[in-house]
């Protein structure tokens, strides 16, 4: 009797906090995994729970290094493409490392598993709603964007690029890419560095500093589990029916920030004072944010029945766990996902 070859994935940017989570998964579904990362944003110590398995992978390298690439690409029966710029600090700070690294890393991914024939999961973002107003969010909804000198819509724009150019590898080509909307993913191992909101609050909260919120806090959003949005890409990167279909991934439970930061407060039994801070402090005059995101993920549950199972205060609980347990990280090291 001839076994079933085992399933091999190549994660990029798995070493960063979606990707590690996702590379625990797959190992614990019975996959092989490969991890390609230049740690420019991921860490090691991410994948600790992973080292010395013979299931997995490392390799530090940059996914524009085309023969690393070519090389991992070559085994691999789906790529799972998450390396990318993060967080909205990075992306208004560094614009041209965000639309360098977003479209030349998507292309060079596309090229290469269409050597191979590597069924491809692109990482998307809700950021591609732009300033859309038809609450909630669906796939086929029209899009609306700020202009091109406020360089925060770079990044919705990078990734629509990612977005336009799978399909169209789809289309044209026939290989199989599934395009995943990601909503405001959080959990442990997200760190506050690149102006995450979450664990800067925790941060914030628990070293006794002021919990400053962005803005007049009104803006709301639908924070989900890392746990509930891996299930949800490895099962896209199964699912028959995924491919050349964009799928939402994220939660329902809305909240706004004021709120996200009083309760932050009280489970961290922090002295804390929530502030507020201009945007044209925190980021540059003229920043634009979205007032509410929150996702349809009707199509998501169809195609895979899939739903989040944690609450944000399930969310909020471990991690608050998590960064009572890295106090080497702090508020000084403290978005968009």
């Amino acid at each position: 009797m001839t076994s079933t070859p085992q399933k091999r994935f190549l994660v990029t940017g798995g070493a960063g906090f979606i990707g590690s989570h996702l590379s625990e998964l797959l190992v614990a579904r019975g996959f092989h995994v490969t991890v390609v990362d230049d740690l420019s944003t991921g860490r090691v110590v991410n994948m600790a729970s992973l080292s010395g398995n013979p299931a997995f992978q490392f390799v530090r390298a940059s996914i524009l290094d085309d023969i690393v690439l070519d090389r991992l690409a070559s085994t691999a029966d789906v790529v799972v493409h998450l390396a990318a710029a993060v967080g909205v600090k990075l992306i208004v700070e560094r614009p041209v490392h965000t639309i360098e690294t977003n479209i030349m890393g998507a292309e060079a991914v596309l090229r290469a598993a269409l050597r191979y024939g590597s069924r491809v999961v692109i990482a998307s973002t809700s950021e591609v709603y732009g300033k859309g107003v038809r609450i909630p969010f669906s796939e086929d909804d029209d899009v609306s964007l700020g202009p091109t000198c406020m360089s925060r819509w770079a990044y919705a724009a990078s990734k629509m690029v990612d977005e336009f150019l799978g399909l169209a590898y789809h289309r044209e080509h026939g290989l199989e890419v599934v395009p995943v909307r990601l909503f405001n993913t959080v959990g442990p191992r997200q760190v506050g560095r690149y102006g995450m909101v979450v664990p800067r609050f925790l941060q914030q909260a628990l070293a006794g500093e002021p919990i400053t919120v962005y803005g007049d806090g009104e803006q709301r959003r639908c924070f989900c589990d890392v746990r509930d949005v891996v299930e949800a890409l490895a099962d896209l990167a199964e699912h028959d029916g995924a491919a050349g279909r964009v799928f939402n991934v994220g939660s329902n439970e809305e909240v706004s920030i004021n709120e996200l930061a009083q309760r932050v407060q009280r489970l961290a039994g922090s002295a804390s004072a929530i502030v507020h801070i201009p945007y044209s402090e925190a980021y540059a005059p003229g920043f634009e944010d979205m007032m509410r995101r929150v996702p349809d993920i009707s199509r998501t549950r169809d195609a895979i029945g899939w739903s989040p199972t944690r609450t944000l205060d399930d969310i909020l609980r471990d991690t608050l766990a998590y960064q009572r347990a890295q106090p080497e990280e702090g508020a000084a090291s403290g978005g968009v996902e």
